[in-house]
């Protein structure tokens, strides 16, 4: 058992069965009144964020979780095959538990959450920036990099990114997981 005075970013808790991370805290000492806690909490099983206010000095009840590397391996009708890249063991994390899923390829290395206690997997990650190549995208037209208007583009994972339009295709590009947006050309 934690109390409100061990929070700390990226801690796991247990909240009536349901898994959460904090994302953020502030301890709030008002001139009048009692002491307490202002939190935002990611849900993990559907992503949710919320906010919550504690008394200071509740206690929770904390999830002990382990982050560990694995690596894509293919996708089946079952889910997502990994492998972790020490131990050769094989999981399957389903779809909805991977953030950024859209932009995952064979090969690619992921950062899995995993229930110390019970081995479950809670969320998987994909690191914050990726670099695909672009496979379908209209052509650009000589003088469009002075407005700042995007297109669709078709990228080799199959998900589709505004990018600007001077970007053409087979160009390689840096795209943000977190919210699918275009970031910059690669540095070949």
């Amino acid at each position: 058992m934690a109390t409100t005075a061990d929070f700390r970013n990226g801690m796991c808790l247990d909240i009536d069965g349901v898994y959460f991370t904090i994302v953020e805290f502030l301890h709030v000492k008002p001139g009048k009144g009692p002491a307490f806690v202002r939190t935002k909490l990611k849900n993990l099983s559907n992503g949710r964020v919320l906010e919550k206010t504690w008394n200071s000095g509740v206690k929770v009840e904390e999830v002990r979780i382990e982050r560990r590397p694995y690596q894509y391996l293919y996708k089946d009708d079952m889910g997502y095959n990994f492998m972790h890249p020490e131990t050769f063991e094989q999981i399957q994390i389903p779809g909805e538990t991977i953030s950024g899923v859209e932009f995952l390829k064979e090969g690619d290395m992921v950062e899995a959450m995993v229930h110390a206690g019970n081995e479950t997997i809670l969320t998987c990650e994909l690191p914050p920036h990726v670099i695909l190549e672009i496979t379908y995208t209209e052509p650009g037209v000589k003088g469009d990099t002075a407005t700042n208007a995007l297109k669709p583009a078709t990228v080799e994972t199959g998900a589709t990114v505004r990018v600007p339009l001077f970007i053409t295709e087979g160009e390689k590009i840096v795209i943000d997981t977190r919210d699918g947006s275009y970031v910059s050309r690669a540095k070949e």
